[in-house]
């Protein structure tokens, strides 16, 4: 039987691109206009943020590398405040002790509102 090969291959390569990013560095996603901010960043996660003036306030993203899907997090009140870097440190902590549990009931990236990981290449990167 014929091996069939991944039907998004460049999500495997945008896995590879954002484990080298930096807490502090840009990340430009395919679709968003302006870049995010990595905030925070483990083995499996990055938390990003960028500025939403009409509030005053920021947008975050959560990367779940293992999944390949980028989205909110899956509390429905939302406990964390993404504007502060302490909430920002306290969520990747949360994260990564409930990724360790067998059944998840605690913090991930949501299921119904994520998208696949669509980190958009440096022009350099793709010659």
């Amino acid at each position: 039987m014929a091996k069939i090969g991944d039907p998004f291959p460049n999500r495997q390569r945008s896995r590879n691109e954002t484990r080298s990013l930096k807490v502090g560095d840009k990340i430009k996603f395919k679709s968003d206009k302006r870049k995010f901010t990595v905030r925070a960043k483990s083995d499996r996660f990055l938390i990003c943020t960028k500025p939403f003036n009409l509030e005053h306030t920021v947008l975050y993203t959560i990367v779940d590398l293992k999944r390949l899907v980028r989205g909110r997090d899956n509390l429905v009140f939302g406990i964390y405040d993404y504007a502060i870097q302490k909430d920002i440190d306290e969520c990747l902590k949360q994260l990564m002790e409930d990724e360790k549990s067998e059944y998840c009931d605690g913090l991930e990236v949501s299921h119904r509102h994520s998208v696949m990981l669509d980190v958009e290449m440096p022009k350099e990167a793709s010659k």
